[in-house]
Formats: structure tokens, sequence, C-alpha cells
């Protein structure tokens, strides 16, 4: 049996703005996502694991500033440091998208830093590549369409079946791995992938698109005793009270408000041939609040708002964000500073204005809309909105150019 502790989707600088800290100079929201990265290393080294499985995203993209790089090599020094193995998988953020370029953890590679093993390409990793941890790990990082097609020697013109053979080269792939496994070893897939089934953000499904999609056959194949996932940054098991746990910790920090209902997560996994016992350790991080509201009644516009609102201690620390949608004309009763100042506690606050216009437009008695063209329609649904006189004059003309074009297209010739 291995203790694996399994995070992805670290992302520590996507956040870099807003208010920044005195004493390191980093934004504070940077902070939130350094204080999480520590609360999972701090675990690590506490709970004494034989093995630290990151599914990768390090960062937003492959060129972290030098600040940034510093701060996610500290903890990852003291995971080494603490001999700790560790396995980083190669994320879509982390790459670049042209071949023989450098990823955004090169230098652990490069250096060959003792206990920290990158993996940049699919690899089949033994006890003998992890310092002895009894484990085989099928490791696939991200792997971009033009790597694939010059590794698995596709041919581009495949156009758009490219993913599809490219899913049956990688479960090919998978399934050679599979072959060779020891029986009496544990064994992780690990990816930063997409999978069949998975859910993201407001509880869309994946689909099949421009992203890499693993079947979920392959990720629940009963010859595996854990497969550890990255990519998506919601929290799920995509094989729950099942043998294998197919595993998306999520993010280590909200990253926008489509997660801000979402717990953050790392788990830390006793794996075993034929059974592993996952347990989901909540990461403390700062509360996103989303209000909106929708005023109908003209009648105390102010009033209305602020009842509308979090509470304070709701808002405490917390980023907030309140979108309000309401009838234009009530624009001139609404006191923004006001709402500003109940909303002092928060940490960040967002006021999204959504004025309504209810414009309806009339023709005079003699003219019925069978008789207009639709170029006069046009002419006065502008005058009905109040769109200003040079503007309407560039939209109408834009409008009669895409009339007269496409009634070009389809006469007779």
């Amino acid at each position: 049996m291995a203790s694996v502790l399994h995070f992805a989707d670290a992302h520590i600088d996507i956040a870099s703005y807003g208010r920044r800290d005195p004493d390191t100079g980093l934004p504070l929201r940077a902070l939130d996502f350094l204080r999480a990265l520590d609360h999972i290393v701090d675990a690590a080294i506490s709970k004494q694991v034989d093995l630290v499985l990151f599914c990768g995203d390090a960062y937003k993209d492959r060129t972290p500033v030098p600040t940034f790089q510093r701060e996610w090599g500290k903890r990852m020094m003291r995971l080494s440091q603490a001999k700790i193995m560790t396995v980083l998988l190669i994320g879509n953020h982390d790459i670049s998208p042209a071949t023989g370029r450098a990823h955004a953890l090169q230098e652990y590679e490069t250096l060959n830093v003792p206990f920290i093993k990158v993996v940049s390409k699919p690899t089949f990793l033994t006890p003998a590549d992890l310092q002895g941890v009894p484990l085989q790990i099928l490791a696939l990082p991200w792997v971009t369409r033009s790597h694939l097609i010059a590794n698995l020697d596709l041919e581009a013109a495949i156009g758009d079946k490219v993913y599809t053979e490219l899913e049956e080269r990688l479960s090919w792939l998978i399934k050679e791995w599979l072959k060779k496994i020891e029986d009496d070893l544990p064994v992780i897939f690990a990816a930063h992938a997409s999978v069949q089934g998975a859910k993201y953000g407001a509880e869309r499904s994946v689909m099949l698109g421009n992203d890499l999609v693993l079947p979920g056959s392959l990720v629940r194949d009963a010859r595996l005793d854990y497969t550890a996932l990255g990519h998506i940054h919601k929290a799920q098991n995509l094989n729950e009270a099942a043998h294998p746990p197919v595993i998306y910790p999520g993010s280590i920090e909200r990253v926008d408000f489509g997660e801000a209902n979402d717990k953050k997560y790392f788990v830390i996994a006793n794996v075993q041939r034929g059974q592993t016992e996952p347990v989901w350790y909540e990461i403390p991080g700062r509360a996103y609040v989303d209000r909106f509201v929708q005023l109908t009644s003209p009648d105390n516009i102010q009033n209305q708002l602020i009842s509308a609102l979090p509470t304070q201690e709701e808002m405490q620390d917390a980023v907030v964000r309140f979108s309000v949608e309401y009838p234009r004309e009530c624009e001139n009763q609404i006191d923004e500073n006001e709402i500003r100042r109940f909303t002092g506690p928060a940490f960040e606050f967002q006021f999204i204005r959504r004025p309504r216009v209810e414009a309806r437009l009339r023709l005079p008695e003699d003219k019925a809309i069978s008789s207009q063209s639709p170029l006069d329609l046009l002419k006065a649904y502008w005058n009905t909105i109040n769109v200003d006189p040079a503007e309407a004059k560039t939209l109408q003309t834009l409008a009669q150019k895409i009339i007269f074009d496409d009634e070009a297209s389809i006469r007779p010739t």
C-alpha cells in the first residue's frame, strides 16, 4: 500500500490583480492561492505521504513571471527536502503549442531536482522512477493535437476525425501499458484531460470538441487502482462507490464566479491492489458571494438594493458580485456610493449594472409594417431607442450593405 496526495489546477498566478500585500508585493488574491498550496504541502509533510501527484496547470500560462516561479519553487523544494517523491504532470496551461519550446516546469526536468519527476510526455513510471515507492503510474500529461500527430505518425489531413483517431491511439497505448504491469503492485492512471461524463462549471457535461476526451471505460478499467485527474475545476468522483476511484480534486482556489459555490479539495488515497480508500480534504479559501436582483418597481429603489445585498457578515473578506437589472429610467435613483459604503467589509466588490430598455416601435397610423422596407424599419428603431445620430447613420450603412450583398448573392445570373 502507498499513500498518495493528489491535487491539480493550482493556477497560482491567475489572480495577479487587485490590492497588494505591502510585505511581499504580491497581489492579495495570489497569496490566497499560495496559502492553499501551503496547506497542501503542509498536509503532505505532516501526514508523511509516500508520493505527491500533481495533475497539471501550475500557472495561468506557460510563461509565468519569475516571482511566481520562485513562489511555486519554494513549495516544491519543501517536498524535495522532506524526501517526498513528487510527480508533476504538465497541463494545458503549462505547455507551449510549439514543438520544442520549454514548458512552465522545465527547470525541474532540466536540473534533475531530487525527488521531483516532471512528466511532459506519455510515460509508464515504475518504482525505479519513483525513488522506490511501490507504485506503477500510467502518466498522461496534456497532449496537443500537433504533438500527437507528430508522435503517433498521423496525417494532419484527417481533419475533424483527428481527435477520434488520437483517442483510439491513446486508448491503445494505455492498454499496452496495462499489459506490462506487475500484478502485485498498485496501478495509478494519472492524466490532465477531459473524461466523458465529467461535469464542470454549472453542471455542464463535457462534450466532444477541441479537447481530447478520454472514454469513461478507459479510466474505470478494473486493472487500475486509482485514476488521478486534472483539468476540470469541479471536484468529483466519476466512479463513486466503485473501484477504481476516478477523481478530479478540482482547482485549489476559486478562479471565478463560476466556482462560487464549489468547495475546494485535495485527496489523500491509500492505494493498494484491488482496493483504494480516497479521503477528501477541504482547502480553506476565500468565499465568493454572488447576488442578482431584478427591479420591477420604481419605488424606493435604494432600499430595494440595500435589502437585496448579502449581510455584512456574509461579505466579510469575501469577493462579492452584485448584479442589478432595472428600468433605465431608474438610473438616477441608484446611489452607488452608498452601496459601496455598505459593502465595505468585502475583500472585493463588483457592481454590475444592467439597465433594461423597454422600447416599442410605433408607426404612424397611415403606415403599415408590411409597407415598410427593412431599412425604413431599422431607421425608425434607431430613433425609438435614442441611438446617437452619427452612430445610427453608421449602423444604417452597414445594414444596407448586408441587405444588398445578401440580395446579390441569391439573385439568379
